[in-house]
């Protein structure tokens, strides 16, 4: 099995968002200030985005990026099957 990258579940929740919008790729880009074909490499999951451009097309998205990680990291836990994320906290103090 192909392990599951973070950059496919970003491009994935973000794409998804868009289209909940009924939003086109290029109304989006416009927004973001990102080029059409880089915000569909990213939306595919080819290229990584740095945290500033996903701030911005969250930002054309209307949309917290906080709010986009945590779809993600929901994802990305239904691919490990993990059933409990652990809190911040349990985990620095499991580090510890």
């Amino acid at each position: 099995m192909k392990p599951v990258l973070v950059r496919e579940l970003i491009g994935e929740s973000l794409r998804e968002e868009r289209v909940a919008q009924a939003r086109t790729l290029r109304e989006v880009s416009k927004a973001a200030r990102v080029s059409l074909g880089y915000l569909s490499e990213v939306e595919r999951g080819q290229k990584e985005a740095s945290s500033e451009l996903l701030a911005s097309i969250c930002g054309a998205l209307d949309l917290p990026l906080s709010v986009v990680l945590n779809v993600v990291s929901e994802k990305m836990a239904m691919y490990e099957r993990v059933t409990t994320l652990p809190t911040v906290r349990a985990m620095t103090q499991a580090a510890a």
